[in-house]
């Protein structure tokens, strides 16, 4: 892979100077959705798969950048001065906040560089190709301008880029899981205070299979933002009543007891899913220290029907994905993942069930939907790293 990078960037920008190889995975959260601009848990863990970039300095304030992925665009110029995002822009402004967001931290980007991007993360599949973007744009600043950042750092730089250079309100999760990723760990994070462990994951005779239901979405137009300020609305009112920071920090019986507070039936429901989501979020990670992946299931079923029904984040395709799921003997639990309104699925498989589940849930799909869907046996893997 990385001698074919090479090669290719070697085409489009010449084969002189000092190039280096990075990769930041992508990620998939297991439990845990909308939580994490509630002030409650998550609990993701980075892929095998992700974004490769192959760099090299340049001398003068160029910066010229090519995808694989979008190879027909061909080598997007612009420059390191006077950054900003451009609305018709394209996928350069994910890379080009982050060197916005070094600047506003300090550390001013002073000289252009050639960049050549390939990402093997399904675009629009909802595990954060944008995000992986963002960590690996990080991580190369790091390296090639001996910027002094922690991983953790470079994830809320590039949260800070995407809310403020993008225009999308996301939440840490996505970055913060590239950027610590750990292998055969999933990170257990309180959003809250960025307090987080690693817990490992034991699916003894079981798989992780990522389903997409290649139903393209965009964040910013998605309806994220009026979920989010749902969410705030519905906070404010509470805290009319209690003292609170987040919806993350009531428990079950405390919202039933202070939920009169919210004004609209619609924001009760979408603070319930928070508040619920957030529980089961826990409980899932003490069932995984119990060796417990039977009830881990089951609370990855009552995510999706929670974001189905109360959060109205799904969507007939999501929907089929994970009922055609659930049919399916040797499933132990199935879920939406991500924002929602198109994405993947994330599923636990019994290993002798995989191939079945790949065949029964693809033709069930490709019949209700109108086409077909993609499946990937996943295994977690480590952050970001300079390759060669």
């Amino acid at each position: 892979m990385q001698a074919e990078l090479v090669k290719k960037f070697q085409e489009v920008y010449g084969a002189k100077g000092d190039i280096r190889v990075y990769f930041a995975p992508g990620r998939v959260n297991l439990i845990g959705e909308h939580t994490d601009y509630n002030g409650g848990h998550v609990f993701p863990c980075a892929l095998t798969i992700g974004t490769y970039g192959v760099v090299r300095k340049r001398e003068d304030k160029v910066l010229r950048f090519y995808s694989m992925n979008f190879d027909h665009l061909g080598v997007l110029e612009s420059s390191v001065e006077n950054l900003k995002a451009e609305k018709h822009a394209d996928w350069t402004n994910y890379p080009k906040g982050v060197m916005w967001a070094f600047g506003e931290r300090g550390m001013k980007v002073e000289q252009g560089m050639d960049l050549l991007l390939f990402g093997n993360i399904p675009n629009g599949s909802g595990l954060s190709s944008s995000a992986s973007v963002e960590v690996l744009t990080g991580y190369i600043l790091k390296d090639l301008f001996g910027f002094e950042v922690s991983n953790q750092d470079l994830a809320l730089i590039g949260q800070y880029s995407e809310n403020n250079f993008n225009g999308v309100n996301c939440g840490i999760m996505d970055q913060f899981a590239i950027a610590m990723g750990k292998a055969e760990h999933a990170i257990f994070l309180d959003t809250a205070t960025l307090q987080y462990e690693y817990a490992p994951i034991k699916l003894d005779g079981a798989k992780i299979v990522i389903s997409c239901t290649n139903k393209k979405r965009g964040l910013g137009d998605s309806k994220y933002n009026e979920r989010r300020s749902e969410c705030e609305t519905a906070l404010a009112e509470i805290q009319e009543v209690v003292g609170i920071n987040a919806l993350g920090d009531l428990s079950g019986e405390q919202f039933e007891q202070y939920k009169h507070a919210i004004k609209d039936e619609v924001r009760v429901k979408r603070a319930k899913h928070a508040v619920y989501e957030n529980q089961r979020t826990l409980k899932a990670v003490e069932a995984l220290k119990n060796n417990d992946v039977a009830q881990f299931g089951a609370l990855m079923n009552a995510s999706h029907v929670s974001l189905r029904d109360d959060y109205e984040v799904t969507g007939v395709e999501l929907d089929t994905m994970v009922e055609e799921a659930w049919k399916v003997d040797g499933v132990i639990g199935s879920r939406m993942t991500g924002a929602g309104f198109g994405g993947c699925t994330v599923s636990i498989v019994k290993d002798e069930a995989v191939d079945t589940f790949i065949e029964k849930v693809g033709k069930a799909y490709q019949e209700k939907i109108g086409y077909a869907g993609d499946f990937y046996v996943v295994e977690i893997g480590d952050g970001p790293s300079r390759l060669a």
